[in-house]
């Protein structure tokens, strides 16, 4: 979802701009809620306000729920059937792609200074090895460039 609402509002209608795409994506993380939703909530925020974050929010989240609603109709005939299967296992590799592509799309933005690569690895380390829940490596991280940035700007000054 987040490289299509990337395509549309960043290259097709130009309402946003990359640095602000990923402002958004990253408060989005940081909040409750399913990221692509909240992407598409304060997207819609940001074009038109309150009433633009709700037909956002109702876009994204609408078709979702009416072909899930849809297939829950027929769930446990569906879910046995081999075809289904292995487009399941399918659907998954292109997903990583996806994200993948996102992902690559939006770190072209990123400054690449010392920091960067500290808590690119910090962050790694901390998911994979010590197995630390994504909401309070984000919460680490957000606490260290804060202490980064204000130590960094104040030595400036």
């Amino acid at each position: 979802m987040i490289s299509l609402i990337h395509a549309e509002v960043v290259s097709n209608t130009k309402w946003l701009d990359d640095d602000e795409m990923l402002n958004m994506i990253v408060i989005a993380e940081s909040t409750p809620g399913v990221l692509a939703v909240n992407t598409a909530t304060f997207v819609g925020y940001k074009i038109a306000g309150v009433l633009g974050s709700a037909v956002a929010t109702i876009g994204i989240t609408l078709p979702s729920l009416l072909i899930i609603s849809i297939i829950s109709l027929f769930f446990d005939e569906f879910k046995n059937l081999k075809y289904v299967e292995y487009a399941f296992n399918g659907i998954r590799a292109g997903v990583v792609l996806l994200i993948l592509n996102a992902v690559l799309k939006l770190n072209k933005k990123n400054k690449k200074d010392l920091f960067y690569f500290i808590m690119l690895g910090l962050t790694i380390i901390a998911a994979l090895f010590f197995k630390i829940g994504t909401v309070y490596i984000l919460l680490a991280a957000m606490v260290l460039g804060i202490a980064y940035t204000y130590i960094f700007l104040r030595e400036k000054k």
